[in-house]
């Protein structure tokens, strides 16, 4: 089972204010663990979001708004995306990332796997998934 976890910014993510040098130590060796182990397949740090962009279509008109965004709470600060067998396990993923910080708020999202859509998943569209799914992790790490 793939997860998206999502954690949430803070007024220190929006004003930018990196972490001090020991948690970047503790995170980077985390992540190392993580990714050793298989568990950890995609991570990343965000830009504050003022210097993010939000795209809406609705009913055909297409708006475009510039950051800053007013809840921080409500906005992400970083993401990973993390394979596991449950979601409890997700959890401690999750958790063991919060603590290095000390605190935060995150959102665990399982990700859609292509037998979730049974039959409208057809063998071409599954075959063809398959196909490109290598591909893209290909190209992520070029």
């Amino acid at each position: 089972m793939r997860f998206l976890c999502i954690a949430k910014s803070d007024e220190k993510t929006e004003a930018g204010v990196p972490p001090n040098p020991e948690i970047f130590v503790t995170c980077g060796e985390y992540v190392e663990r993580g990714m050793k182990a298989g568990v950890l397949l995609a991570t990343e740090a965000l830009h504050p979001s003022a210097r993010a962009v939000r795209v809406r279509l609705s009913q055909g008109k297409l708006t475009v708004t510039d950051g800053p965004f007013a809840e921080a709470k409500e906005v992400i600060a970083s993401y990973a995306l993390i394979q596991v067998k449950s979601k409890e396990e997700a959890v401690e993923q999750v958790a063991g990332f919060l603590r290095i910080f000390g605190e935060g708020d995150a959102d665990i999202y399982q990700v859609y796997e292509a037998d979730d859509f049974g039959a409208a998943c057809t063998p071409d569209l599954k075959e063809q998934e398959d196909r490109v799914r290598p591909e893209l992790a290909a190209g992520q790490k070029s």
